[in-house]
């Protein structure tokens, strides 16, 4: 798979850009509302993204070895969703067509984060939320349940 292509499997839900906290004891993953500084939270894309590694040193860049490691994808992500065999959703623009069905499917974290930069570390407990690692795969509009 080239570059392009592996790149044309990012829905653009921004999930991924939201920071974690990870209980020491447990190793449970607590997903909170504070993004990372670079995510634009209106188009949830990154400010710099050609950069994003040298500003924020501690973003992982997915790759077809990683994916199956990261515990903290969500469970809507394409690159998770492909490596366990499974479908991409109706919302994902290479099924749509269409780049905005993820934010209309409610899928992305557009219009509902907080940037790091206005949250100290120690605050971030307050803004912890359940919505990112739920699997909030609506179904296409006008089909039954």
């Amino acid at each position: 798979m080239s570059t392009a292509e592996w790149e044309s499997l990012c829905d653009g839900c921004a999930r991924c850009c939201l920071n974690k906290l990870e209980d020491e004891d447990t190793g449970v993953i607590e997903w909170t509302a504070v993004a990372c500084r670079l995510l634009d939270d209106k188009t949830c894309r990154c400010k710099d993204y050609p950069h994003r590694h040298d500003l924020v040193p501690d973003c992982v860049q997915l790759n077809a070895r990683n994916v199956t490691t990261l515990k903290w994808l969500p469970p809507t992500c394409a690159y998770r969703l492909l490596d366990e065999g499974r479908d991409l959703y109706w919302w994902h623009p290479l099924v749509s067509g269409d780049p905005d069905t993820v934010h209309k499917a409610g899928i992305s974290v557009r219009n509902r984060t907080v940037s790091e930069e206005l949250v100290p570390l120690e605050e971030w407990e307050r803004f912890i939320v359940d919505w990112p690692a739920k699997n909030q795969a609506p179904r296409r509009p006008g089909t039954r349940r």
